[in-house]
């Protein structure tokens, strides 16, 4: 699989650059000309850097054979949390990053288990600051297969709109019905392995929202190659980084 992610990578004209502190990172520019910058972490972890401020989200330090040194990163001004399996939630990794004025948000299951964290479910938005707002919107499965391993209800996704700029976490989801009412979308995080979506719901997820650019990640063991191809034409930029 990375070898495959490799040769996108490279089609693409996209430098990599792994080890220790180094990530594949993505630029974006808000309304008003800030920056976010977006760090491929591992897996489903993603670190922001907007305007000073520091956005993780969904922090773990260690998934098969890969880590995140999370104490040579700053303190989290945000720490966002989708759900309780171990490839989300790490408690160590949240004690690390949290400082005297971190503000972590939970499903309320996540909140339970750590302790703390103000709770969010679906439905609930917030303003969290004067130019950043979190929704939390439904992230389950459907296939009756796998019902039980994210039960309507009970995880998050997150849309952060930063400064006018829309970001969707999607967190272990299908293509569900809700995601009809999810618009104006620039970037957004769709994952693509058992138990989640395969590359069909990805692909309709994709064009149900239209997001200007999508990023697979949480995708191993499953083949992604597939998704470039069959969003040629949409209008849609995919961006493959190295998350698995």
């Amino acid at each position: 699989m990375k070898r495959i992610v490799t040769c996108l990578l490279a089609l693409m004209g996209i430098a990599m650059a792994y080890g220790q502190g180094n990530y594949e990172t993505d630029v974006f520019t808000t309304q008003s000309g800030k920056t976010i910058k977006l760090h491929a972490l591992m897996h489903a972890s993603i670190r922001m850097e907007y305007d000073g401020k520091e956005i993780e989200i969904d922090p773990v330090s260690k998934l098969r054979d890969r880590t995140v040194d999370y104490t040579a990163m700053p303190k989290a001004d945000y720490i966002f949390v989708t759900h309780e399996h171990g490839d989300h939630y790490d408690a160590n990794a949240i004690k690390l990053l949290t400082g005297e004025q971190t503000k972590l948000i939970m499903n309320k299951r996540c909140a339970e288990m750590y302790g703390a964290g103000e709770v969010m479910v679906n439905g609930d938005s917030k303003q969290i600051a004067n130019d950043f707002k979190v929704e939390a919107v439904p992230a389950y499965n459907t296939s009756p297969d796998k019902l039980t391993k994210h039960p309507k209800g009970r995880d998050n996704g997150y849309i952060l709109t930063i400064d006018g700029f829309r970001i969707y976490f999607a967190g272990d989801t299908e293509d569900v019905p809700e995601m009809d009412n999810i618009k104006n979308i620039d970037v957004a995080y769709f994952p693509c392995n058992n138990p989640t979506m395969n590359a069909e719901q990805f692909v309709r997820a994709a064009k149900l929202i239209k997001p200007k650019v999508v990023f697979p990640y949480h995708y191993t063991p499953a083949d992604i190659t597939s998704i470039p191809q069959l969003l040629q034409g949409t209008g849609i930029e995919v961006r493959v980084r190295n998350f698995d």
